[in-house]
């Protein structure tokens, strides 16, 4: 069986981190390691894996993903499963691509042939969203997601939470659904008021409407509203994810293809979800890589409903998009709110590795913003 002879990674904008595996046969497949605002910190642990899992058989996928969770005594967190997901996912490439199948066909088959997709508006500090919802309808998508709120205090004015009972409305009023992301920033004190002021105006769900770490209040939360409760880009594996399932605290879990282990992780995490009766709608707010892979597990999960994709969205302004660095942009095509199943080998989308090379040289890591408070305090971003 070829062995792995090469191990590249390459920093690119707008923010992400794609790598690139070379076997002794010459097959190649892609992967992407992005972790916003932690570049370098991916970049230093994929350099210990290129030390260690270079010479290693290719085709042996599992081998390589428990080496890299297990072979290291310290595991988990964002870091290291960001790391270890840019080579699961490049692996899955690689050997779909040398068959000559898709990865779905290697994980049992399809169960659809179209994915359900939602798209961004709104920014950071979201303002006026009805024309970019009716822009974003224009496109082909049926829903969307957009923050919930600016930067909020533990205790603000409950007039703070105004505008985004407003925003939501307006979107609804042209026929889209609309997720609403709490983003970790909107505390307890607060979290219990937005959800309640949401709920009569039935969001899509509601996502991270507590840090993760405050499981027990996430279950309070639930049981205080009837809206889905939406998270999970902060759990980095199964383990992470099983007390929340346990809980009952969470209705659609959001795993993170680029941070939960690629793609061998996220099928065991959506195969747990199952067990539960609880939903996937992957988080991807990253590229062209992490996105293709992401449309490969949810071709054969039963309990997939619906696809974040990054196009056009804030983070890319002004930058590449998810259209860049592929020869084929046109399988991020959508039509009444979905994109068709890709049918090429591998991932489905081909890497214009020039421009990656290109683009590659001088990219700085992007920085995670902050915001402040009025009295010089830091708040959740």
């Amino acid at each position: 069986m070829p062995r792995i002879t090469q191990i590249e990674y390459f920093r690119v904008p707008p923010r992400w981190l794609f790598v690139k595996i070379t076997d002794e046969a010459g097959n190649v497949g892609w992967g992407e390691a992005s972790l916003e605002g932690h570049t370098q910190a991916v970049e230093g642990c994929l350099d210990a894996y290129v030390e260690r899992f270079t010479g290693l058989e290719a085709n042996d996928i599992e081998q390589i993903w428990q080496l890299g969770w297990r072979g290291g005594f310290y595991r988990g967190g964002p870091v290291f499963m960001s790391a270890l997901a840019g080579i699961d996912i490049a692996l899955w490439d690689l050997k779909a691509r040398r068959l000559g199948v898709p990865i779905y066909e290697l994980l049992g088959g399809k169960v659809r042939d179209r994915i359900k997709v939602y798209a961004w508006i709104g920014g950071d500090r979201p303002s006026d969203v009805a024309n970019q919802a009716q822009a974003r309808k224009d496109q082909g998508f049926t829903a969307i997601k957009m923050n919930g709120t600016e930067d909020l205090g533990w205790l603000d004015s409950p007039t703070a939470l105004d505008d985004c009972v407003d925003r939501l409305k307006a979107v609804k009023a042209i026929g889209m659904d609309a997720g609403i992301d709490f983003h970790g920033r909107v505390h307890k004190p607060m979290a219990k008021q937005l959800a309640k002021a949401l709920e009569p105006h039935r969001p899509m769900f509601i996502e991270e409407p507590l840090l993760s770490e405050h499981i027990n209040e996430i279950k309070d939360l639930s049981r205080l509203v009837g809206t889905p409760i939406a998270l999970g880009e902060r759990l980095h594996s199964r383990w992470d994810v099983r007390p929340f399932l346990e809980a009952g605290a969470v209705d659609i879990l959001q795993p993170d293809i680029s941070h939960c282990g690629g793609i061998s992780e996220i099928r065991r995490i959506a195969a747990l979800a199952e067990t539960y009766d609880v939903a996937i709608a992957p988080h991807c707010p990253l590229g062209p890589i992490a996105l293709a892979a992401n449309v490969q597990v949810a071709a054969t999960a039963a309990n997939f409903v619906i696809q974040e994709m990054s196009l056009g969205i804030h983070y890319n302004a002004g930058s590449q998009d998810l259209t860049s660095y592929t020869h084929n942009p046109e399988v991020w095509n959508v039509e009444g709110g979905y994109i068709k199943l890709m049918q090429g080998p591998g991932l489905g989308i081909e890497i214009d590795e020039e421009q990656v090379r290109r683009l590659s040289k001088g990219a700085v890591p992007w920085i995670s913003p902050t915001f402040m408070g009025p009295g010089g305090e830091l708040r959740e971003w």
